[in-house]
């Protein structure tokens, strides 16, 4: 899959919808994932411990094939997969 495959707008709302998450202080938004979302990911095993000091945290086997999977599947655009 490449990125003309993607429907950057879907992500974009994807994007948004996790910043209205983060709220604060008359609309603003963390640009970080909030620590509810990493954690539930890191229960279901697919990310690795997220409260390091690292700024990234390191996708599971599972985590990784899910994302994609997710990626492909909610945010190409209909009928261009690319395949």
């Amino acid at each position: 899959m490449n990125d003309d495959d993607l429907d950057w707008d879907a992500l974009g709302d994807a994007a948004l919808a996790l910043m209205a998450l983060t709220l604060h202080d008359g609309g603003r938004a963390w640009k970080q994932y909030p620590w509810d979302v990493t954690d539930r990911l890191y229960e279901r095993g697919m990310i690795d411990n997220p409260r390091s000091k690292a700024k990234s945290v390191v996708l599971t086997e599972e985590g990784e094939a899910r994302a994609l999977h997710l990626l492909k599947e909610r945010f190409t655009r209909a009928g261009e997969t690319g395949e």
